[in-house]
């Protein structure tokens, strides 16, 4: 159409000359084609504030091929803004290799090839176009990539057959991206594995695969888990003399780590003629991930002795390493020594791993510290914030860190987010406010993620909905042990050991593999329902059968489960007996199982044993002072609060805390500042006149301080669950249950009470303390006195 013509048809005569963007002149572009619509554009006054956003006015709709990136070309030289919209109508253009390639050059002039997106769709448009070696190059030119450009890559090379370069590009991957492969990664990684497989025909005849092929496929083994496939192409490594090479044994110690079998990755080890730095990181990394800090520790030791100089993935290791030891001391060499090299300047996930570390070792004030001064904070800089907060047992803190995060736009909560918060939920019995935290799950169509969900279930299971974790666990995708650990537990601290033998017999009828978590949720669960037996027999199965090596954690189950149940010698005969040193977690489940059987003598020499290997937790003093307390040893008593006051230590205060109404009430032991004090005051006069009528005694043994009689009452009816039960009872309809969460053991005379309590209101009443859930009905508690 004639460029007079197209004026005719649209009604409009401007003055080009003088005109500026308006209505008119929009529809007047849209009728205009490519070379007439830049002559108008040229023509406007205030051409460099004119911007073109849409499909339909957009000056390259009406161009065809090449002439579109001719166009955008023509628009720049005028110092028009090109939109996203506009590269996408170009990207849909390109047809050919040579307009791809003038694509590229309009992407580097206007200074979009920095988009990660755009840089990303020209990788793939190349490869589609069957050029696969520009495709690379843009994928090497980039000076970031993530895990969706790294896809791409991969893809491109399966696209186009070349499947030992994308194992290769997979292997560079794995071993230097930093990042982890998602739902998109391994479909076109198996399909090049296949390919080469039944091409090559590796256990049979052929042609013989490269080294890099070969550590390419064993890295997809040890990612999706293939133990048979792996050990098969370890035996081809063998047979073709490539097990010696040194990608392949990098490879395999990775992959025997990644299976949890250290004894083949440490012979893999031991037998390598050269060693690189990336091996000593594979093997240190490997007893690291696998929970033996301290032989990765000796690894490290070695490495320097050697004199090969650690790098940033050393590093990252070596925090774990620290933390996992819970050594402050070791913390702060490690941090001056990142310090000394201005690594957490360089770069955030080392910066983040500090945080982790002293989080981990118990110094969360200096982790938030570092966090404030990190140069970047990405969102897994909060999420380790956060995670140790509520690892040091520090909820609130880390619901404040978490509110703090939403009201940064930039930051976009992830999957690590929410299984971040929602332990601290869990710890509080925040149930309303974690149901808002699913609601935006769903939103975020991560409610199906197997370590989302996982924490669902957990934060189900703390607040005392055990129905609903249960129904959340039918949900979510139970193919690997994660979901199955979490229903395990959740069942034992409800009190239904029994329930929890099933579960896990159901776990095994799945066929899902128990790992080491999966015996300490069983063990601990045969704890908290006296299951003795079971316990032992399911100690022993770990071992014999799946070839599962105990942990301090599992002996400390089980000399909790021995202690628990009153066998007190035989629980100290197991320590005795262990192969490893007892920690102060197994000395601490012995002094524990002292207090509740009154065991003084074994008591006082579990705790010099403690003392020597934990001299700083505070809970232990106070369990040796119960001790003493209970028979009315005074003397005792001092002496032990002394010796903690001497070493700067201070008693954690007793809480509990209730939510009404999305509101979280936390009451402490003995406080009086609760707006409504005087009114639960009179509810507790109220009540333990009702007790006493029927029946009630109060417990003075539980009274740990030497006063009067009539003190000891007051003391009594001031601890922090009385105190949120007489809120609830005052703040709800009448026979509505009642949830409590407190952060030590239920006192004896407490726990009694709260069986009068319930069976006067009328009301359930859960409790969850430090080792389980209490369910009061009509004068009983579900564990049966047993806690």
């Amino acid at each position: 159409m004639p460029f007079s013509l197209q004026y005719s048809v649209s009604g409009i005569k401007p003055d080009i000359r003088n005109c500026t963007a308006t209505p008119a002149l929009s529809r007047l572009l849209t009728f205009s084609r490519c070379c007439q619509h830049i002559q108008i554009v040229a023509c406007l006054k205030r051409k460099a504030c004119f911007q073109i956003s849409t499909p339909t006015s957009s000056p390259l709709v009406s161009c065809f091929g090449g002439e579109k990136i001719d166009c955008s070309f023509h628009l720049m030289t005028l110092k028009m803004r090109i939109e996203k919209i506009d590269f996408n109508l170009l990207f849909e253009s390109c047809t050919k290799v040579h307009f791809a390639k003038r694509l590229h050059a309009l992407l580097v002039v206007s200074g979009k090839v920095k988009d990660l997106f755009l840089s990303t769709r020209l990788l793939n448009l190349y490869s589609f176009l069957g050029d696969v070696s520009l495709s690379r190059r843009t994928f090497d030119q980039l000076p970031q990539k993530d895990i969706y450009t790294w896809n791409s890559m991969i893809s491109a090379y399966v696209r186009t057959s070349r499947f030992r370069e994308a194992l290769g590009c997979f292997y560079q991957f794995s071993s230097t991206s930093g990042l982890q492969p998602n739902f998109y990664t391994f479909p076109p990684v198996l399909k090049a594995c296949g390919n080469l497989v039944d091409g090559k025909k590796i256990h049979c005849q052929g042609e013989n695969m490269d080294p890099v092929t070969v550590a390419s496929l064993l890295t997809v083994c040890a990612q999706s888990d293939d133990v048979l496939n792996g050990m098969l192409i370890h035996l081809y490594a063998i047979k073709q003399g490539l097990e010696l090479d040194l990608f392949v044994s990098n490879a395999l110690i990775n992959m025997y780590a990644k299976f949890g079998c250290l004894a083949n990755a440490v012979r893999v080890f031991d037998q390598m003629v050269v060693r690189d730095l990336v091996s000593w990181n594979s093997i240190i990394s490997a007893y690291e991930q696998n929970d033996d800090p301290k032989t990765a520790l000796g690894f490290y030791r070695r490495m320097q002795r050697i004199g090969i100089q650690p790098d940033l993935l050393t590093l990252l290791s070596l925090a774990s390493i620290v933390a996992q030891l819970a050594d402050r001391q070791k913390s702060s060499s490690v941090h001056g020594f990142i310090l000394r090299r201005d690594w957490l300047m360089q770069d955030v996930a080392i910066g983040n791993a500090v945080v982790d570390m002293y989080a981990k070792v118990g110094t969360i004030d200096v982790a938030r510290s570092v966090f404030e001064g990190l140069p970047t904070k990405d969102v897994v800089s909060w999420n380790t914030l956060i995670t140790g907060y509520s690892q040091n047992g520090l909820a609130s803190e880390a619901i404040e860190v978490y509110n703090i995060l939403e009201e940064h736009e930039e930051i976009i909560p992830n999957q690590g987010t929410w299984v971040s918060i929602l332990p601290a939920y869990s710890h509080l019995g925040a149930l309303q406010q974690g149901m808002k935290i699913h609601g935006r799950v769903i939103k975020n169509c991560l409610h199906m993620d197997v370590f989302v969900g996982t924490c669902l279930i957990d934060m189900y299971g703390k607040c005392g909905r055990l129905d609903d974790a249960m129904s959340l666990f039918y949900q979510v995708p139970r193919k690997n042990s994660v979901p199955w650990n979490a229903i395990i537990f959740c069942l034992g601290i409800h009190g239904h050991g029994d329930k929890s033998l099933k579960m896990f017999e159901e776990m095994l009828g799945d066929a899902v593999k128990p790992d080491r978590i999966t015996f300490v949720s069983l063990l601990s669960a045969c704890s908290h329902s006296g299951l003795v037996d079971e316990g032992k027999h399911y100690f022993q199965v770990m071992q014999e059968e799946y070839g599962i090596k105990p942990s301090s954690k599992h002996y400390g189950c089980m000399v909790d489960l021995l202690g628990r149940a009153g066998h007190l010698e035989a629980a100290y005969d197991f320590i005795k007996n262990m192969p490893i040193e007892p920690d102060a977690s197994i000395w601490g489940a012995l002094l524990g199982a002292c207090r509740i059987h009154g065991n003084v003598k074994l008591g006082k020499f579990a705790s010099d044993c403690l003392f020597e290997v934990d001299s700083e937790n505070i809970g232990y003093y106070v369990l040796l002072s119960n001790i003493y307390a209970n028979f009315g040893k005074w003397e005792g008593v001092d002496k032990v609060r002394s010796l903690a006051r001497d070493r700067g230590l201070r008693k954690t205060p007793g809480w509990s805390s209730i939510e009404i109404n999305k509101k979280v009430d936390v009451f402490y032991t003995g406080n009086q500042t609760h707006p409504k004090y005087q009114e639960i005051c009179e509810e507790l006069r109220a009540m333990t006149a009702k007790m006493k009528s029927l029946g009630y005694i109060p417990d003075y043994s539980f009274v740990l301080q030497d006063v009067e009689e009539d003190e000891k009452e007051q003391i009594l009816t001031s601890h922090s669950e009385r105190l949120a039960i007489a809120f609830g009872i005052i703040s709800t309809p009448p026979r509505t249950p009642i949830r409590i969460f407190k952060n030590l053991r239920v006192c004896g005379d407490c726990h009694n009470a709260t069986k009068y309590i319930s069976k006067i209101t009328e009301r359930e009443i859960i409790v969850r303390d430090s080792n389980r859930f209490h369910h009061f009905k009509d004068g009983t508690c579900s564990c049966g006195d047993y806690w």
